[in-house]
């Protein structure tokens, strides 16, 4: 038997509302079917899902197994696949028209390279996409020094489930995905394939990224048990990532330079949730100053300086609730204006565009 130039799995539970939209979308790419292989791994739903599914089984292959999370699901069908790429979709995103032929092309073009992403549209719920985000220009990330691994971390997010087509080879050493990723399952994969072979981020939205009320990974929840499974994620994702990168001879300079903002931002999560105290919460919004700043002027000290004080003076939770204001209402633009700052790497690198409306 012929083997597909690429395998796709697609993750779902108890995605009704939009399934059948996902799996449109890859039934509609333009590379032939006899090309590729579909494989979707329903984890026990319980709505419908399992019924929109049945009407596609002349398409792909489902496996239908039990609620176990993204990570049993992952090491479910990653065994069944047969090409030697493989490109993962999440059940309530979908791609855009010719997403496949631009991974394939790009690593057709890039042979040595480990994974490919892009930018994608950011959705709303059923919304219209407002916002696309997407790299300057095509860009490699990998982490050759300490100076690429803060660029990967600023670009990571282009590698997320829906963006993230992989090669083989990087999965089979990679081995299974712990099964405590309930969620967040693609974080191992798209972080070890920066470091064996990096990864090329292609400078065009390929996908849509839908964000709703159900998506499992949003620390805005008023459900205290979900936050805590939440920040356990993260604190496991700090514990296993580095330990891992080390095995696969990534410095520790290196290592600590990936992560510094996954630190920083569980630091901010952890004291929005009464976790942390004021002193702390000051300290975290200094070293992200020290850490990513390589020429502040005076007013974007001042800037820094008040946002500390700032931190002693609310509670930990207010004073999250102040950022997460700041950062809804964009006022940024307004801080660039009056204090602007150089960052290391820039922040231009990767931007966000509005979408263009239609006349």
């Amino acid at each position: 038997m012929v083997k597909p130039f690429i395998s796709i799995i697609i993750d779902t539970y108890n995605q009704e509302r939009f399934i059948e939209r996902a799996l449109h979308s890859v039934l509609e790419q333009d590379s032939p079917p006899a090309d590729r292989e579909i494989i979707v791994v329903d984890d026990g739903s319980t709505d419908h899902t399992p019924e929109i599914l049945k009407r596609f089984e002349g398409h792909m292959r489902i496996i239908r197994k039990p609620n176990g999370g993204q990570a049993s699901a992952f090491n479910a069908a990653i065994p069944k696949t047969r090409a030697d790429i493989i490109a993962f979709l999440d059940g309530d995103d979908w791609w855009a028209p010719g997403k496949l032929r631009r991974v394939l092309e790009t690593f057709a073009a890039n042979p040595g390279v480990a994974a490919v992403g892009h930018g994608f549209y950011e959705v709303l719920d059923d919304a219209p996409p407002a916002e696309m985000f997407v790299p300057d220009m095509t860009r490699c990330l990998n982490l050759a020094s300490v100076e690429a691994a803060r660029v990967a971390d600023l670009g990571r997010t282009l590698l997320g489930t829906s963006r993230l087509a992989v090669k083989r080879s990087v999965l089979e050493r990679i081995g299974p995905i712990p099964s405590a990723l309930v969620f967040c399952a693609d974080t191992p994969i798209l972080t070890f394939a920066l470091a064996l072979g990096g990864a090329i981020v292609v400078d065009e939205p390929l996908c849509y990224y839908r964000i709703h009320d159900s998506s499992l990974f949003t620390l805005r929840d008023a459900n205290p048990e979900r936050v805590r499974a939440k920040l356990a994620t993260q604190r496991f994702l700090l514990d296993y990532l580095p330990a891992r990168l080390a095995e696969f001879g990534v410095s520790p300079e290196i290592i600590d330079a990936l992560f510094e903002s996954d630190r920083v931002e569980l630091a901010r999560h952890e004291a929005a949730f009464g976790e942390r105290g004021r002193l702390e919460v000051a300290r975290t919004e200094l070293r992200e100053f020290r850490k990513f700043s390589t020429s502040a002027g005076p007013g974007y000290s001042a800037f820094r300086a008040f946002a500390a004080v700032a931190a002693l003076v609310v509670s930990p939770g207010r004073y999250q609730q102040l950022r997460d204001w700041y950062s809804r209402k964009n006022l940024k633009r307004f801080r660039d204006k009056l204090a602007p700052m150089q960052t290391t790497p820039a922040e231009s690198f990767f931007q966000r565009r509005p979408v263009p409306r239609p006349d």
